[in-house]
């Protein structure tokens, strides 16, 4: 009966949590599940499901691309993990002599960069990168719909678990 209380104390909140739409990451099964890990990014839902051996440890509430960056379907591996990862196309513009941000949500294949700035591009801390540019990435802003240029935007918390135990060369599928 205890094993019971204990197995079921567990592991119910996180099956129960799969279904109501809370991130959570169940780190004694990522360590001791045998297999192969795997990501599964569902955009209708605009969730990502963290895999060990088929076994499910892990959701996040994700935000995607929004229309006309839309994240694009398909099966990935993953490419690259960069920890303090920064965009080359999207950040801002900074006056090298106060700091200040002088232009903001720069894109650098359209915007010039004004004399005496320098380009900052933005934060992607624990970037997962599966299909070209375009990653899994620790977010401030992630609403649950699509918002992103591409990328697929997470909680820190959540990015950083996923970061952690995933490996270069996984698989990542992304689907509606």
């Amino acid at each position: 009966m205890l094993f019971a209380a204990l197995l079921f104390g567990t592991l119910w909140p996180s099956i129960a949590d799969a279904h109501t739409g809370a991130n959570w990451f169940d780190d004694q099964a990522a360590m001791n599940s045998s297999g192969s890990p795997s990501i599964r990014i569902n955009l209708s839902e605009q969730k990502a499901y963290f895999y060990k051996g088929g076994r499910l440890v892990g959701v996040s509430l994700v935000s995607s691309g929004k229309q006309g960056f839309r994240t694009s379907p398909g099966k990935f591996r993953v490419l690259a993990k960069r920890p303090n990862h920064r965009s080359s196309i999207y950040g801002s513009f900074v006056d090298r002599s106060t700091g200040r941000v002088v232009k903001a949500d720069v894109d650098t294949r359209k915007h010039r960069r004004p004399p005496g700035t320098y380009y900052r591009g933005a934060k992607m801390n624990h970037y997962i990168r599966f299909n070209g540019g375009i990653g899994m990435h620790a977010s401030g802003h992630v609403p649950r719909y699509p918002a992103s240029h591409g990328c697929v935007r997470m909680p820190p918390h959540m990015a950083r678990k996923f970061f952690q135990y995933s490996r270069v060369g996984m698989p990542v599928t992304v689907s509606y």
